[in-house]
């Protein structure tokens, strides 16, 4: 058997070569123009002339690349409709011409208008960036009475007054609410402290998404900040949960969501769900309003998962469906006695991990009535997008042969549910307000999936 120090030795260099090939791969990406004229190129429109061939799962497995993303769907097409920030990780509509975009180690707000990024980002915090820190979630919402629009961002902020990549600087994550006025963010207010703390002295799991749910609560995803150690991720003889590995379901203004999930008392009264090792998506199905995300693994059991309110992942004793033997006792129930954690096994899981990241439901027919409130997925490590019908009234995914048993064992059994490829790293999906998806990709572009039958002039 292995030794402990073994695998950790294993996983810290797999870990460093996962982030060379990307640093590698998005220095090769930026290398294209941000002209933006437009050509078609079989079903992809590049708002440029053609690009250098790229493909982030070429190290992989390069049987599955492609010169350029493609769609399985031959009625559907790309556009191409912005090009050039920096690292960035989310995205969100202020109107049909406005997307705001985060820039993750520069720690600055992008505004992209008509598919040009302005001149001057709308703000610019100090961040920072080690590992997966930095600029990490956004999500908008309008009010009517008055009429204002609330922009809310979750970023590891630099306590030196600069970006850093120093571990060891100061820093706290920390979720802040703005007002968006005049093309910039002000009224700045402090919504929740976060500790940024990590044994591991790597800033890696830090996660950050962020999504306004169908009771206009603030969801927040945190990951373990590698690796903490509480009873939040299943250490029946750990400390108290201290913010990490979990969902947080807090009011626009920072207060604890009534009802609450887990408990009424500090920190668990804003915990939705728990047990979280490391997201990079999650979403809410608008036929159910029940919130599904993704999961990644160590090396193995990557997930997604149906989020009941107080969802408990199984990290660190299960991931995926395998049992951490050094973990033999159950589950550990965070949950105050009439507000109990419950653990439930993954909807489904890729053994030979895919690093999911974006995960959205299309509310929307544009693309077609098959695709309508069905889910899609994207990865980091292949570049693919995955789409998912449900099933059981909307309670799992209707996954069939060679998948039938929830699991995915290698990239072949992939093959009926990709929808999209050659992505890069996909860090972002969003419906944009015309109803058709959105794609954010971490080498600066934004695509534009829709159907043939719409030309451009007719968005």
């Amino acid at each position: 058997m292995k030794s402990v120090k073994y695998i950790v030795t294993l996983f810290l260099l797999s870990s460093l070569v996962f982030n060379l090939l990307l640093m590698a791969n998005f220095v090769k990406t930026r290398e294209r123009n941000n002209t933006v004229e437009g050509k078609s190129i079989g079903n992809t429109t590049l708002n440029n002339e053609k690009p250098e061939t790229f493909c982030w799962a070429r190290e992989f497995n390069a049987s599955i690349c492609h010169d350029y993303p493609v769609l399985t769907d031959s009625n559907l097409q790309l556009e191409r409709i912005a090009n050039g920030t920096n690292l960035p990780t989310s995205m969100a509509f202020l109107d049909a011409d406005n997307i705001l975009v985060l820039e993750r180690i520069k720690g600055t707000v992008q505004q992209i208008v008509n598919g040009s990024i302005q001149d001057q980002p709308i703000l610019d915090v100090p961040v920072n960036y080690a590992g997966d820190r930095g600029l990490l979630g956004i999500a908008v919402a309008k009010n009517e009475n008055p009429q204002t629009t609330d922009v809310f961002l979750y970023f590891t902020e630099s306590l030196t007054g600069k970006d850093t990549l120093n571990i060891t600087d100061d820093s706290v994550n920390r979720l802040y609410k703005f007002q968006f006025k005049d093309n910039r963010l002000i009224e700045k207010k402090l919504l929740l402290n976060i500790t940024s703390d990590s044994p591991l002295m790597d800033g890696g799991h830090s996660s950050g998404k962020l999504r306004i749910g169908p009771d206009h609560n603030l969801y927040l995803i945190v990951g373990d900040l590698r690796e903490h150690r509480t009873k939040a991720q299943n250490n029946q003889t750990g400390p108290e949960p201290d913010g990490t590995s979990v969902i947080y379901r807090v009011s626009q203004n920072g207060t604890s969501a009534v009802p609450t999930i887990l408990g009424d008392k500090e920190p668990l009264d804003k915990f939705y769900a728990y047990g979280i090792r490391e997201s990079f998506g999650f979403d809410f199905d608008p036929v159910t309003d029940k919130l599904w995300d993704t999961e990644n693994g160590p090396s193995y059991g990557d997930e997604i998962n149906l989020v009941e309110p107080g969802f408990n992942s199984g990290w660190k004793r299960q991931q995926g469906f395998l049992v951490n033997s050094y973990y033999p006792d159950d589950f550990v129930n965070i949950g105050e006695k009439d507000k109990p954690g419950k653990y439930s096994d993954p909807e489904f899981v890729w053994n030979q991990t895919v690093a999911p990241t974006a995960l959205k439901f299309l509310n929307t027919d544009k693309l077609g009535k098959q695709y309508k409130n069905d889910m899609l997925v994207g990865d980091g490590k292949f570049g693919n997008i995955y789409h998912f019908d449900l099933k059981d009234n909307r309670t799992r995914l209707a996954v069939y042969t060679p998948l039938a048993d929830k699991i995915a064992d290698n990239t072949k059994e992939l093959k009926k549910i990709i929808f999209g490829s050659g992505f890069g790293i996909v860090t972002d999906l969003q419906v944009g307000p015309d109803g058709y998806l959105y794609v954010l990709a971490y080498t600066g572009e934004i695509w534009k999936i829709f159907p043939k039958t719409v030309t451009n002039t007719d968005n």
